[in-house]
C-alpha cells in the first residue's frame, strides 16, 4: 500500500466487509455486503479524484461533485473515464449488487442475503481494486472462497489476453470482441473447436455465477478451473505484459 497511499481508505473497509465473512450469520452477510458496497464507490470516487498526473483523468470539481452525489453516475464517469481499468468488470453487474445492497440497507429488518452473493460481489470488488490501483488484495481464503477467488482471477487474466489481442489486431473493444478473438485463434489454428466450446461453456458459467445463478459451493468445480487454466495455456502470451 505504500506506493498507493490514496488506495488505503477504500483498501480497510474492504478488508473489513471480508473480514465479517469469517463469522457466517445474516447479520454478519448483511454488514459485509454493505461495507463492500461502500468500499466499491470508495474507491471509484478516489480513483476518478486522483490527480491528472496521477491518472491521466480530468475532471473539474464541480463535475467530480456532480458525479459523487449518486452511484450510477459514478460508474457512468468510470465507464467514461477509466474503461481501460474495467477489464474484467462489468459494471451492470456491479450496479446490480449495489441495488441489492440498497435493499438491505433500507429493508434490513428480518431480510437476509445469500453468502454466495456477498463472495461473489467481494470477488468482484477486489478485481475492480487490483484494476484501478495495481494492488492485489489478498484475504486468506479457504474452500468455496478460494476456488472462488482463483476462478475469477485467472478468468480477468483470460480477458485481459483477449482484449490485447482484439488491439493488436487494431480492432476496437466491443461486447462480442472477446468472442471473436477466441473465433479468430479458432481459424488460425491456435484453438481447436473442442477449446472454443470449452470457452463459452466457461464464458456462460462466469455469467450465471456473478448473477447469482449457480451455488459456488455445489457448481464451482476444480475442473472448472483446471479447463480454465488450459485454455488460458493456449492462448498467445499478452503483448503488453
Amino acid at each position: 500500500m505504500q506506493s498507493q497511499p490514496w488506495a488505503t481508505g477504500p483498501a480497510e473497509i474492504l478488508r473489513h466487509g471480508l473480514q465479517l465473512l469469517e463469522k457466517d450469520s445474516d447479520t454478519n452477510r448483511r454488514l459485509a455486503l454493505i461495507s463492500i458496497d461502500n468500499a466499491v464507490e470508495l474507491m471509484i470516487k478516489t480513483y476518478l479524484g486522483l490527480p491528472r498526473r496521477v491518472t491521466g483523468i480530468a475532471i473539474s470539481r464541480a463535475k467530480f461533485a456532480e458525479i459523487s452525489e449518486s452511484f450510477p453516475r459514478l460508474l457512468d464517469a468510470l465507464e467514461e473515464h477509466g474503461s481501460g481499468k474495467l477489464t474484467g468488470i462489468n459494471l451492470g453487474e456491479i450496479e446490480w449488487y449495489h441495488r441489492l445492497r440498497n435493499e438491505l440497507y433500507h429493508q434490513g429488518n428480518g431480510l437476509t442475503v445469500e453468502r454466495d452473493k456477498v463472495e461473489i460481489y467481494s470477488t468482484l470488488a477486489k478485481l475492480l481494486f487490483a484494476n484501478l490501483f495495481g494492488i492485489e488484495l489478498i484475504p486468506h481464503e479457504t474452500g468455496p472462497d478460494e476456488r472462488l477467488g482463483e476462478f475469477m482471477k485467472r478468468w480477468l487474466e483470460l480477458e485481459r489476453r483477449l482484449h490485447s489481442l482484439v488491439v493488436t489486431h487494431g480492432a476496437k473493444p466491443y461486447p462480442r470482441a472477446l468472442t471473436d478473438a477466441m473465433r479468430r485463434l479458432r481459424l488460425d489454428g491456435s484453438l481447436s473447436a473442442k477449446d472454443l466450446a470449452a470457452f463459452e461453456e466457461l464464458r456462460c458459467f462466469r455469467n450465471e455465477l456473478v448473477h447469482g445463478q449457480l451455488d459456488v459451493q455445489r457448481d464451482l468445480s476444480r475442473g472448472r478451473i483446471a479447463t480454465l487454466r488450459a485454455l488460458l495455456d493456449k492462448l498467445p502470451p499478452d503483448p503488453a505484459a
